[in-house]
């Protein structure tokens, strides 16, 4: 979600904490500030892009120092506005000169704040982040590192903080918990950051912050100590990716380029894994629970958004071949009922970003009532895939666009290997075994010829894209497809959109269906093919407009539709690897043509760090 930048060191600090944050805007935001120390405390904030921030600092020479603190916000406490916007201060009247930038959110701000009111503290923000900042004013004895520590002792919920003060302006003090956290290291010099995008172009070499974990920064040293002042030794690691990963080359959005990305990060993700000669699955990153999880039974998967639609795959494919009981949560509800957790349970946390705060907490909770855990997660050393006693990355590179693409492709890859690994222990006989992991090596070279079909998605959506409400059906596999397609569509163009069942719609939604409405359906050749064709014969009666995605050679269907889109015959279980394949173009043509921001949506975050 919300976005920090932080820099301790020799160089001019102002462009490169303004270039970390607008490698950081894919997150979403809706405000940005900057707060530099240079002979005194400077603070910039404002409402919208950080283009706006950068003309307001750019020429004043306030802003030459090389300490400095910066952030994009995206509005938890208190409506998105210039007093709500970060870095926030301690008490003005009797404080210390004290700017925090804060991720997370603290969840005992209201009685924190009624005890600093008693003290005399004076606040002008709506935001729980002023609460924080004016109570490490309050217990702030000359010592930034002490003060910080206190604080984060008395606070409850989650936070990635850095902070900065007039009295001692040669230090910067971070912290996390629950919200990623990254120092960057140089020579004499630290760039932090709350995502490796900030801190690449600077440095390869970082450590992660643990949770309740607080590091000093100085210009030529650092110490990490938890909360309660017990000093911690960081291991330094090499950043995972490159900058030429993280710039946009020769496309026109981030969105468009992972997109066309899938072939190569499909390849990534199985290379070393996938062995279709020998019939054979190799996860390392869970080999040491391979016997629970041939015993296991049942899978539990959790997950959120485009998460939740590839755990649903999932679902299809761990039952399908491997013969498992599995049932998909929201993470968002699981642990706020009483979910039944038998002995025999896994649960697989899947998640682009490691750390989506209800997945987290979801996992969490399972853990606790018995059930071995699993990540499937993108981002190396994130809190999911530290906090799960095992698991597969998806190994995607990383992902820019708010609307996630080459991730589900990941997340829906691994949840196959992980099916086949399983089923191969089970009844899975090789030569099925061989020939569904033939089929997947050669997934990529599908994936291509669809890409190649863009041209043509571009017209079919240019013919329905002033259309206001649009369904997406399909069924098996499928159906999440539509899920997915769905959600693509209204995370970037704002085009209301109902991904459910084929045979669902009769239930109720058929109602909404008038001439002209667009209705993409999923209709691949597989065990449901003809009923899905009967289902388009139901919309077609109605006057829907049938967008359908259906498998080469399938001439027979034209007759059923108004549009299609063909894809390669692949077996049913790798179909949605590529049926999401035009919906995702679909959404992204669509957003072109109305004229949307298609790399930062409205209200939109990348990672969804706070519940």
């Amino acid at each position: 979600m919300c976005g920090i930048v932080a820099y301790i060191g020799s160089k001019p600090a102002r462009e490169l904490l303004l270039e970390g944050l607008k490698r950081l805007e894919y997150r979403g935001y809706d405000s940005a500030g900057i707060a530099m120390l240079n002979g005194g405390l400077h603070v910039a904030r404002t409402m919208g892009r950080v283009s706006g921030l950068e003309e307001m600092v750019i020429d004043d020479e306030a802003f030459n120092g090389t300490i400095g603190i910066a952030h994009t916000r995206w509005a938890t406490h208190g409506e998105p506005s210039e007093r709500n916007a970060h870095p926030q201060c301690d008490d003005g009247k009797k404080g210390h000169g004290i700017r925090i930038v804060h991720n997370g959110i603290i969840e005992n701000y209201a009685s924190l704040k009624t005890y600093l009111k008693e003290r005399g503290h004076e606040f002008t923000s709506d935001t729980d982040t002023e609460v924080l900042a004016h109570l490490i004013g309050e217990l702030y004895n000359g010592n930034l590192e002490t003060a910080v520590q206190a604080a984060l002792r008395e606070v409850t919920g989650a936070y990635a903080i850095a902070v900065v003060c007039e009295e001692e302006p040669d230090v910067l003090v971070v912290a996390r918990k629950g919200s990623p956290l990254i120092v960057g290291v140089g020579k004499d010099e630290y760039v932090v950051a709350s995502d490796s995008s900030a801190i690449v172009a600077h440095t390869t070499q970082a450590f992660l912050l643990d949770d309740e974990t607080v590091a000093r920064l100085t210009r030529d040293s650092f110490r990490t100590t938890t909360v309660e002042n017990v000093e911690l030794t960081p291991e330094i690691q090499e950043l995972e990716y490159s900058l030429e990963q993280i710039e946009l080359g020769d496309f026109d959005h981030f969105m468009l380029k992972e997109i066309y990305e899938q072939p190569a990060t499909l390849k990534t993700c199985m290379q070393g894994r996938v062995n279709a000669i020998d019939g054979n699955i190799v996860l390392g990153g869970v080999a040491e629970f391979a016997e629970q999880l041939s015993k296991a039974k049942r899978i539990l998967l959790l997950g959120q958004g485009t998460a939740l639609h590839a755990a649903m795959i999932g679902e299809y494919l761990f039952e399908g071949l491997a013969g498992i009981p599995t049932e998909v949560e929201f993470a968002s509800e699981f642990r706020y009922r009483n979910p039944i957790v038998e002995e025999g349970t896994i649960a697989i946390a899947v998640s682009q970003s490691g750390e989506t705060a209800d997945t987290l907490a979801a996992v969490q909770e399972a853990k606790r009532r018995g059930a071995i855990t699993l990540g499937a997660v993108n981002v190396v050393g994130s809190t999911i895939s530290r906090d799960t006693d095992a698991g597969v990355y998806l190994r995607v590179g990383p992902e820019i666009g708010v609307a996630s693409t080459k991730a589900f492709i990941g997340q829906v890859a691994v949840l196959t290997m992980l099916a086949t690994y399983v089923g191969r222990r089970h009844h899975l006989g090789k030569e099925l075994m061989t020939e569904l992991l033939a089929a997947l090596e050669a997934m990529p070279m599908h994936i291509e010829k669809v890409l190649g079909e863009s041209d043509h998605i571009l017209q079919i959506t240019k013919g329905v894209v002033d259309r206001d409400n649009w369904l997406f059906l399909g069924r098996g596999t499928n159906y999440p497809v539509a899920l997915e397609g769905a959600l693509k569509l209204k995370e970037i163009s704002y085009i209301h959109a109902e991904g459910m069942p084929a045979a669902e719609m009769k239930h109720g939604p058929i109602a909404l269906i008038d001439k002209g409405m667009p209705v993409v359906i999923v209709a691949t050749k597989g065990s449901q093919y003809e009923k899905v064709i009967g289902n388009m014969e139901e919309v077609r009666s109605r006057g829907g407009h049938i967008i359908a995605v259906a498998t080469e050679g399938d001439t027979a269907i034209q007759k059923h539709c108004d549009d299609v889109i063909y894809v390669s015959d692949v077996p049913e279980p790798l179909q949605p690897l590529l049926s999401v394949i035009p919906l995702q173009l679909i959404a992204y043509h669509a957003a072109v043509l109305r004229g949307k921001d298609v790399d930062k949506p409205r209200n939109l975050a990348k990672s969804v760090t706070v519940e």
